[in-house]
């Protein structure tokens, strides 16, 4: 049982540190330092995807420039005139999670993008994920890397967006 335990501690070490390595980050200290409460490319929040086909279409959908909402300082695109009222009337219902920042890397309390294509929706809210490597790790304990990630979010210093 031991030797069993003692495999699972290095595994774990083996992964978090290929994580590490994967986003980049020297250092969980790094996400100490206060970040922009949503994850934006020049105002844009999701990589312009639209946020309400992750529920509807139930896969990624780019936005389109022609449907736009800027809600909280963020501009977000949708793919129909139908999603983005339906945002309008109840952004939080659409919105990711840990402010669009990969769940991945915030459960390892680090700050990472995300690619709009590495997604999971649980209880309701929408997860992304940076790559293929970091959506399997988060996946393969769901339950317990959000737990963990909702803790690192509730306590890391954000600025706000300028409306």
């Amino acid at each position: 049982m031991s030797q069993a335990r003692a495999f699972l501690s290095v595994l774990r070490l083996v992964v978090i540190t290929v994580s590490l390595a994967v986003f980049g980050f020297a250092a969980s200290s790094q996400a100490k330092a206060p970040v922009a409460a949503v994850n934006t490319s020049d105002g844009l929040g999701l990589q312009g995807y639209d946020p309400v086909a992750y529920f509807t279409a139930g896969k990624p959908t780019p936005g389109v420039a022609q449907y736009t909402y800027r809600w909280q300082g963020v501009t977000y695109r949708f793919a129909s005139a139908e999603h983005r009222d339906r945002f309008q009337a109840a952004p939080e219902r659409y919105l990711p999670q840990y402010g669009g920042y990969c769940a991945y890397a915030m459960f390892l309390n680090l700050i990472a993008d995300i690619h709009p294509t590495r997604w999971a929706i649980v209880e309701g809210k929408l997860y992304l994920n940076n790559n293929w490597l970091s959506h399997q790790l988060w996946s393969a304990r769901k339950t317990d890397n959000i737990t963990t990630a909702d803790q690192h979010w509730a306590i890391l210093p954000k600025t706000e967006a300028t409306p």
